[in-house]
């Protein structure tokens, strides 16, 4: 397991393997292995987020993932830059998740 720069709550398992850089991850989530929370775009340009039904840039080169409680990610899931992800959310082993 890597962190940098990452909130994160209680109960929350982050197990060999995964990545979460530059992210808030909320309370009892699971990751499974190899799950990878992306922080960089490619082109180094400035990450954009939804806030409030808009998209909106944010000022920042690094952004990861927001995500909430009771999250459960399966493993080798890759969360692109700058998603959330709302309490409860699942996903599949091999997925990844662009918000859409």
């Amino acid at each position: 397991m890597e962190l940098k720069n990452c909130i994160i709550g209680a109960g929350t398992f982050i197990p060999h393997l995964s990545y979460a850089g530059d992210s808030i991850i909320g309370s009892d989530v699971n990751f499974g292995a190899g799950t990878v929370c992306s922080n960089f775009r490619h082109d180094g340009g400035e990450h954009r987020m939804v806030a409030g039904g808009k998209l909106e840039f944010t000022g920042r080169n690094k952004l990861g993932a927001v995500i909430g409680d009771h999250v459960r990610l399966g493993a080798n899931t890759v969360v692109l830059p700058g998603r959330v992800l709302p309490p409860g959310a699942w996903t599949r082993p091999g997925e990844v998740f662009t918000g859409a």
